[in-house]
Order: C-alpha cells, then sequence, then structure tokens
C-alpha cells in the first residue's frame, strides 16, 4: 500500500532507460553468425552474420562487419553493413559503409558516410505544392504602352549606297 505505486513507477524508469542500455555485445575478435532478438540495445565490434531484430539502440562498431537484416530503434553505424535496415533514427558516421535499403523516420549522414540503396522515410508527409509565381500588378505599368524595339541590320545594299 504505502511502497507500491513507489515501486512501479521505478519498475516504469527502469523500462524506458533500458532502450539506451547495451545489454548485448559482440567484441572486436568475435565472428558471429545466427539472430538476435532483444529487448535491449546491442553493440557490435566484430564480424556478424544473419539477422538482428531488437527493441532498444543498435551500435556498429568502426572495425565491424556486419551481414544482416537490422530492425532496431536507433541505429548509429560505424562500420560496414550489407542488408536492409529498418529503424527509428539511422545515423551513418563518417567511417561508415551501408550497402541496403532504408525504412527509416529520420537519416543523419555525416561528411565521408557512404550509402547505397534506397531510402523510404515513413509518415505522411505531402510535398508542397509548387504554383509559378504570380505577376504584381504596378500601378505604373496599368497605363504604360509596348513599344517592340529591334536593332537595324544594315544589308551590303544600304552599305554601299
Amino acid at each position: 500500500m504505502f511502497g507500491r505505486g513507489k515501486k512501479e513507477e521505478k519498475s516504469s524508469k527502469k523500462t524506458s532507460s533500458r532502450n539506451l542500455q547495451i545489454d548485448t555485445v559482440i567484441g572486436p575478435n568475435a565472428h558471429f553468425r545466427g539472430d538476435i532478438q532483444a529487448d535491449g540495445g546491442a553493440r557490435i565490434e566484430g564480424v556478424f552474420e544473419g539477422s538482428i531484430d531488437i527493441t532498444g539502440n543498435l551500435v556498429i562498431g568502426e572495425g565491424s562487419k556486419v551481414i544482416a537484416e537490422i530492425k532496431a530503434h536507433n541505429i548509429s553505424i560505424s562500420g560496414a553493413v550489407k542488408g536492409d535496415i529498418d529503424g527509428n533514427k539511422v545515423e551513418i558516421l563518417e567511417n561508415g559503409r551501408v550497402w541496403g535499403n532504408l525504412t527509416v523516420n529520420s537519416l543523419l549522414l555525416n561528411e565521408g558516410a557512404y550509402l547505397r540503396g534506397k531510402t523510404t522515410m515513413q509518415g505522411d508527409v505531402e510535398p508542397p505544392m509548387i504554383e509559378p509565381p504570380k505577376k504584381p500588378k504596378d500601378k505604373q505599368d496599368e497605363g504604360a504602352t509596348i513599344v517592340d524595339v529591334e536593332p537595324k541590320v544594315k544589308t551590303k545594299a544600304e552599305d554601299e549606297s
């Protein structure tokens, strides 16, 4: 009764910060082949082949090589990735290289990053209507007459006379 509300409050904070934590790490000397499914975050520094489906954040380190279909909340890429990526926010850093299609809400490409693939941004954002600019009406132009002036070109016959 007295402590119950506090415990529930702490547990809800724990799950929201859990997405920011890195629970799974594949080290720089590891070669892993398989599937990763997790409710937390993951960091890959070595070689990984398979599929990644996590609810947290994914960090792909600078020396890593990943061949996988990836689904994660936020993804930061410094290494090499071959495969399709689905996430809320994808950030490809200076040393990051990606060969695959992206489905994202937000994309950040740093200078020097490499991306080869199709990018699809989720959401219902309509493109702006493009209309030709309207010509402003000046009061001075209303009474003006338009005179067509063409420069006169002399012919040889006119030149000789």
